[in-house]
């Protein structure tokens, strides 16, 4: 397993240094005016207005990067840290979110997988851990528990993999339509674009770290050993 382990020690701090990344990035676009005035509502109901959404609310949510598009209710929710602020930062994450809310609203393919797995994952993430643990103690007894198991956690990883494309076409609907609506300049732009892929970034990492847990599984249950 000693090939295994390298791989997790190696994600774990590329890992680290992406979400640092990411928190210096948008601390110091946080305090980068974005110059018109606008703070992340407006530029979040401006940019729904202007793909013709008007049946989705503008929502301010407590707490920090908690920002999300619900197509349940049709909410875009900003964190208070976006909603309220005049920044580069806040520009940025609420035009991804409501690229979220446009992928909705044209079927995009990607977000529309992603939604039919939300509630097998749901399941999937709320018993795995348990399924596994199970499944590794009882191994030579019920390995067909193991194997449950590894489904259930295939699920998980599929829908990391899923999460890529969606993320980073919503960056790209938001990139796109800024610098189109000239909510940002030259130099704004190109410093919300790299807020919005510091955070791809993430998205990255957790789909490589979910697909090397589940091999690490998979070998569990085909009985290697170093």
């Amino acid at each position: 397993m000693s090939l295994i382990w390298i791989i997790f020690i190696g994600i774990s701090l590329v890992s680290y240094v992406v979400q640092a990344n990411l928190n210096r990035k948008f601390e110091k676009y946080s305090k980068e005016p974005l110059g018109n005035g606008m703070i992340g509502r407006d530029v979040a109901e401006k940019m729904l207005h202007a793909n013709g959404i008007y049946d989705v609310k503008v929502t301010c949510v407590e707490g920090r990067l908690t920002d999300h598009y619900n197509p349940a209710d049709h909410t875009v929710n900003l964190s208070r840290a976006v909603y309220e602020s005049s920044s580069v930062a806040a520009a940025a994450v609420a035009a991804h979110e409501c690229g979220h809310a446009v992928q909705h609203a044209t079927a995009y393919g990607p977000l529309k997988m992603r939604s039919a797995l939300v509630p097998v994952v749901s399941f999937a993430s709320k018993w795995v851990s348990w399924i596994l643990l199970a499944g590794i103690i009882f191994i030579e007894s019920f390995p067909g528990l193991l194997l449950l198991g590894i489904a259930l956690f295939a699920m998980t990883t599929l829908f990391s993999f899923i999460t890529l494309p969606v993320e980073i076409n919503a960056s790209k609907r938001a990139l796109a339509w800024l610098d189109r609506a000239g909510i940002t300049t030259h130099y704004t732009h190109r410093d919300a674009e790299s807020a919005l892929r510091s955070a791809a970034y993430t998205y990255v990492v957790a789909a490589l770290s979910s697909l090397a847990t589940l091999v690490y599984y998979v070998m569990i249950y085909m009985g290697r050993r170093d």
